[in-house]
């Protein structure tokens, strides 16, 4: 079976914060790592161009396992993706008052944090921390 793309590396993820352009992108990203470091209680590991916090070790029905971040986040050049594992089902009540951002299965899409409220960024990811924690405990 193929091995997993998205490996935990030992780059600086400071340096790769720091690399980060325009200034306002690079900002917000520092933001982001910040308040998710502060819900997980862990240090930031770069998995590719993915900042990971925590991980966990799965295994599908089918039988492909593999060990993912349990919350992350990806500063990418239209937007920031933020990883909420446990997705959006059952969160309408957060999303309508998450301001300006988009939705896949369990990435969040925003812009830039002024487009959002931050407040209710961090309730979605204690709340998707807790449950990776209960589902996968360490």
């Amino acid at each position: 079976m193929a091995e997993n793309k998205t490996q935990p590396t030992t780059q600086d993820v400071a340096a790769f914060l720091a690399a980060l352009e325009p200034a306002q992108r690079r900002a917000d990203a520092h933001a982001i790592c910040t308040l998710l470091a502060e819900i997980s209680g862990t240090a930031p590991v770069l998995w590719g161009s993915i900042i990971g916090f925590g991980r966990y070790d799965y295994t599908y029905a089918s039988g492909r396992s593999g060990t993912a971040p349990r919350l992350g986040f990806a500063p990418r050049k239209a937007q920031h993706v933020i990883y909420l594992m446990d997705g959006f089902d059952g969160h309408a009540d957060l999303l309508a008052r998450l301001g300006k951002a988009t939705t896949g299965v369990s990435c969040l899409y925003v812009k830039k944090l002024a487009d959002i409220d931050v407040a209710v960024l961090t309730e979605m990811a204690r709340q998707s921390w807790a449950m990776m924690a209960a589902r996968y405990p360490a």
